[in-house]
């Protein structure tokens, strides 16, 4: 699920992660004002705002152009990414993570565009994305959730390390309402123990 905070932080207390994140088939990157096309018109599917918590559908123009622009802001324990495919460098989907609330759990959020799906590239983005998270932040747990009908989103946080807590509702703006979830959690201990993954990748 994707998730979204907004608040602010002096960039002069932060220091830079290093960029591009980079996986077999996938690179992370900063989503660029010539996304823009790709953006929206992958995130206009009515499929990827259902399973997603702050997607909106439609997808306009200019909720591309307020995207782009938030994921330029810095923000503590916070990072947005354009996922790329390496060999052409097109924008396929977006992952971040961020604290939904002040001082609260940072949370995963990701999504591919529909052509996308089923071919390994958002385990690798968010290989990537939690490689990114606990190595240039001071987090000790990620969490992550999908709808309980989105078995795909499901075997990409396991596959990925994460482990099952419980389930909740959350309101999905793309579904129109509240909507089950499976929430999961990865510890920085137990990724550091699962770093090893990469042969898998």
């Amino acid at each position: 699920m994707v998730v979204e905070s907004d608040g602010l932080l002096d960039e002069s207390s932060l220091t830079a992660a290093p960029l591009p994140q980079e996986a077999v088939h996938v690179r992370l990157d900063k989503p660029r004002k010539d996304d823009l096309a790709d953006l929206v018109f992958l995130a206009n599917n009515k499929t990827v705002a259902a399973n997603l918590a702050a997607l909106p559908h439609p997808f306009t123009l200019e909720n591309g152009r307020n995207l782009i622009a938030r994921a330029g802001q810095v923000r503590e324990n916070s990072a947005m990414f354009a996922i790329r495919l390496k060999s052409t460098g097109r924008l396929i989907g977006v992952a971040k993570y961020a604290a939904v609330e002040e001082d609260g759990a940072v949370h995963v959020g990701y999504w591919l565009g529909e052509p996308f799906w089923g071919l390994g590239y958002a385990t690798e983005a968010v290989h990537a994305l939690v490689d990114h998270a606990f190595t240039y932040n001071d987090i000790e747990e990620l969490q992550g959730s999908c709808r309980v009908t989105n078995p795909a989103s499901r075997r990409v946080l396991v596959k990925s390390g994460f482990q099952y807590r419980d389930q909740a509702m959350i309101r999905s703006v793309g579904a129109g309402g509240s909507v089950p979830i499976e929430r999961y959690v990865l510890e920085k201990t137990v990724w550091k123990s699962l770093k090893g993954w990469g042969q898998g990748r």
